[in-house]
């Protein structure tokens, strides 16, 4: 099968068995390039999933150093990482998972300048991180690109996930949160809590969805919100709407 050696063909042989992905899929995989924005509690799942799927080019950005607080819940750090970089112990854990794939880390906080130079060269970027004014920035970013962005968030017992992209008409980010919520209406994970399989479910689920973008398979959730609440049991999903008016991405026109 041409683009796969035997030892990728034996290791990507469950998802090559997959009418929906097959060599073709498979192949996708090996040509993409993802950008993964946070190496914590979303940015972990993701990272296992889309380097096992052999995902050929990560690139994975976060300023952050494991702590032993994390360990609830982010399951590639251990006792022993405490105090290193996440972006380096988290390259070391997926290099040892697949040799075959190029993990690309970088120890920083991301900048307008950074995102803006980093998008242009993938095809996806996937939003992990745990702040509105980064969550906006790489919205910004995104939609400059051209770029799908598939976001998703957690806080205590609940999760989110959608794949935004005005470029092919669904909306941004900004367009179903156009400001941030008040002052302890949204806390974060440091601050209210967070059960610690949640991540590892969201993560998983967004990895699949990346997934299925790179390989056009299935129906996506370009333009529609999924909520998951591990608390009842329960999942929703909300379809979304682009804003005309929207002050990120109103200019922005799908392609004839």
């Amino acid at each position: 099968m041409t683009g796969l050696s035997d030892r990728e063909l034996e290791r990507y042989m469950r998802h090559i068995l997959l009418r929906e992905v097959g060599g073709t899929g498979q192949r996708r995989l090996k040509e993409a390039h993802v950008v993964v924005v946070g190496a914590g509690g979303l940015g972990v799942p993701v990272l296992m999933y889309l380097a096992a799927a052999g995902v050929g080019r990560i690139t994975v950005i976060d300023d952050d150093l494991v702590s032993r607080s994390n360990l609830q819940r982010q399951v590639i750090y251990t006792e022993a990482d405490i105090g290193q970089p996440k972006v380096a112990v988290a390259a070391r854990w997926l290099a040892a998972q697949n040799p075959d794939v190029e993990i690309l880390p970088v120890e920083a906080r991301l900048t307008p300048d950074m995102a803006t130079d980093m998008f242009e060269t993938c095809q996806l970027v996937v939003d992990g991180c745990d702040n509105f004014p980064t969550r906006y920035m790489v919205n910004q970013a995104c939609v400059t690109a051209r770029v799908p962005l598939l976001s998703g968030a957690i806080t205590q017992w609940e999760g989110q996930l959608s794949l935004y992209d005005p470029a092919r008409d669904a909306p941004c980010f900004a367009c179903i949160f156009p400001e941030a919520p008040a002052e302890g209406l949204a806390p974060t994970c440091a601050e209210a809590g967070v059960i610690g399989a949640l991540p590892g479910v969201v993560g998983a689920q967004m990895a699949a969805e990346a997934i299925k973008e790179i390989t056009g398979t299935g129906q996506s959730l370009r333009g529609r919100l999924q909520l998951i609440d591990m608390l009842w049991g329960e999942n929703r999903r909300i379809s979304l709407a682009r804003r005309a008016d929207c002050a990120v991405c109103g200019g922005i026109h799908p392609p004839v």
